[in-house]
């Protein structure tokens, strides 16, 4: 059974929340990312975030956390998160290795608990990772996890986070590695009303829609950005940036994109 956390908001009114993510840190310093040295940017990042006014409840990383899937990396990146001092949940992405991120975070204030009470919100955080593909699937027993989740979660609001976006975002070669079986998650969201957003990674680049009342949202990634719409491969010159989230006690979702 996937593990749980329970926090508590500074003002119970209005959650606080940032989505970082694709932080593709290396196991060394001298590797980059198309020349963009990316644990520069994510402490550029955590930099901007500490110096903001209003102080995060909780932050979300979803996925891609490291390049290179080794302990080294996972170490560098869980140093640079301890530093914001708030509660860190983090999901798998396609450049991780579950199993090594598990064993390398989980401590101070990083973890990998998949669901999260805070006032009158829960977020469930599923896995998507799929072995050695780019692309990602839900497996049956995350289904079962976000099924048995939702149905106890009857009266609050919810927000489901994923690395792999679930829709067709407009840019061919990030669409042919999104998530495999994006039906099954509809079928279970559409049974819950509860589900205010969806919100994912993957495609470094902002994605905003609907679909019916529910949110969709896709975060700029906190290094390289790749052009919208592209067919291939095609680095956008936008700065790295991240997602502030205000969950209001009604039920509402307010996001804005900040770029450093």
């Amino acid at each position: 059974m996937p593990s749980e956390n329970k926090i508590k908001a500074r003002n119970s009114d209005c959650i606080r929340l940032i989505q970082i993510t694709d932080t593709h840190i290396f196991e060394s310093p001298q590797d980059s990312f198309d020349g963009l040295d990316t644990l520069a940017t994510l402490r550029a990042v955590v930099g901007h975030i500490k110096r903001q006014k209003e102080r995060p409840d909780l932050v979300l990383v979803t996925g891609d956390l490291v390049h290179d899937p080794v302990s080294a990396a996972y170490l560098r990146f869980r140093g640079e998160l301890n530093n914001l001092h708030v509660p860190t949940f983090c999901l798998s992405g396609n450049h991780d290795d579950p199993a090594l991120m598990h064993a390398s975070l989980n401590q101070d204030n990083v973890h990998t608990d998949r669901l999260v009470e805070i006032e009158e919100w829960r977020i469930i955080l599923l896995d998507t990772h799929l072995g050695s593909s780019q692309s990602g699937r839900l497996a049956q027993d995350e289904l079962d996890f976000l099924e048995r989740s939702l149905k106890k979660l009857s009266g609050k609001y919810v927000l489901v986070c994923l690395h792999h976006p679930p829709v067709i975002i407009g840019s061919p070669w990030m669409d042919a590695m999104m998530l495999e079986n994006p039906e099954d998650l509809f079928a279970i969201v559409d049974r819950h009303p509860e589900v205010q957003a969806i919100i994912w990674g993957h495609i470094h680049q902002i994605f905003k829609n609907r679909r019916h009342h529910v949110i969709l949202h896709g975060s700029p990634s906190t290094c390289v950005q790749f052009k919208p719409g592209a067919s291939e491969y095609v680095r956008d010159e936008l700065a790295p940036g991240y997602s502030s989230f205000q969950l209001h006690e009604d039920g509402r979702v307010t996001i804005e994109i900040i770029r450093i």
